[in-house]
């Protein structure tokens, strides 16, 4: 059965949040240009980890101290909550390092932003994105199952790809404007696919609103093939004809030329997003490339120190064991066989290591 969260109020929604792509290219002052200084402060934090041996998962803040571009990283935390939802830095010399490395570097940095969440049900926090010769067609516009993502480029697309993103309240204000009848599809009750991620004994469903709005600030939680995929399932209800117009006229606005930001990414460029505020997506590629030609980024998911209030149903049941939200919970974190008083059985977290890979 479907539930219906608070409907969205019938106003555009004003602010920073609300930006066009067309506008932010032709000045793209979104963009953090590392100085030497800052890059100096990221060597020697990353060399001084691998130096002690402190495993990656056990990193903090203290063992990756950043004296002036920690300043830096709190105002762009910032402008992930505050102002337009993503910050690109750019000058990690990417080079330099070692693969466990940049996971380092990647997993230091994000320790000033936020609390690493998990991305699949084995646990793994850090996950490989390498593109996919095999796959042609134009993915829809999305957000992942987290507040925030980093994307750090290792190495770049050889066959033209790039990375979209779109203003969520962007694309708001362009259904409200066009198809405002439509708009309460957003607050009601959506059912993404887990795909094979749910604890043992859960349903393979996950039931939540895919928006919400606290005064200007619109949060939207969108997945074309989580709840397309979620169809499958006899018991999930069907998708209505009003319900499928909504989601194509999102992913035709997210993905049109006035609203839509490409960006290239370069080997060193690190892309900070809040999955709230941004959908974003990959363009097309051409030929298949070499594997040494294809993109490849290190990914991780982050609820931010200082997170937007939502509410409960937003997530849904997922959480994290880290004081964290959203993500993916790992299976061996809570187990279906409580011990006493109802109450879940939790055990440390056991994974094979902390990095997966995970095909674009």
């Amino acid at each position: 059965m479907r539930g219906q969260s608070p409907e969205l109020p019938r106003r555009p929604c004003t602010g920073p949040a609300v930006w066009r792509g067309r506008d932010l290219s032709a000045s793209p002052d979104w963009a953090l240009h590392l100085s030497p200084a800052r890059v100096d402060e990221l060597d020697v934090a990353v060399r001084t980890v691998r130096a002690r041996g402190t495993p990656l998962l056990k990193v903090t803040v203290g063992h990756f101290p950043l004296p002036i571009l920690a300043g830096e990283l709190r105002r762009a935390a910032d402008e992930l909550e505050n102002g337009r939802g993503f910050v690109l830095v750019r000058g990690i010399p990417v080079e330099r390092y070692s693969e466990e490395e940049a996971a380092v570097l990647l997993w230091g940095v994000g320790q000033h932003l936020g609390i690493p969440v998990s991305q699949d049900a084995t646990g793994h926090m850090l996950g490989h994105l390498q593109d996919r010769p095999d796959v042609r067609a134009v993915p829809s516009p999305r957000t992942e199952a987290a507040d925030a993502l980093a994307l750090l480029c290792l190495r770049a697309a050889g066959s033209g790809a790039r990375t979209a993103l779109a203003s969520s309240a962007a694309v708001h204000n362009a259904v409200l404007a066009g198809r405002p009848e439509l708009l309460d599809g957003l607050s009601r009750t959506h059912f993404l696919d887990r795909r094979g991620e749910q604890l043992p004994g859960g349903l393979p469903w996950q039931a939540v609103p895919l928006a919400h709005r606290d005064g200007e600030r619109l949060s939207l939680r969108y997945d074309r093939g989580r709840l397309e995929s979620a169809q499958r399932y006899p018991e999930v209800p069907r998708l209505s004809a009003a319900e499928r117009e909504l989601f194509d006229l999102m992913d035709e606005t997210a993905s049109c030329a006035d609203l839509r930001l490409d960006i290239d990414l370069a080997p060193g460029d690190l892309l900070l997003l809040n999955n709230h505020a941004v959908l974003h997506a990959r363009t097309p590629r051409g030929d298949s490339p070499e594997p040494e030609h294809r993109c490849h980024l290190l990914q991780l998911w982050l609820t931010p120190h200082q997170p937007r209030s939502l509410p409960p149903e937003f997530w849904g049941d997922e959480h994290s064991r880290t004081g964290g939200r959203g993500g993916v919970a790992p299976r061996d974190v809570i187990t279906p066989h409580p011990p006493t008083k109802g109450k879940p059985h939790v055990r440390p977290l056991r994974t094979p290591g902390a990095i997966r890979p995970v095909p674009r």
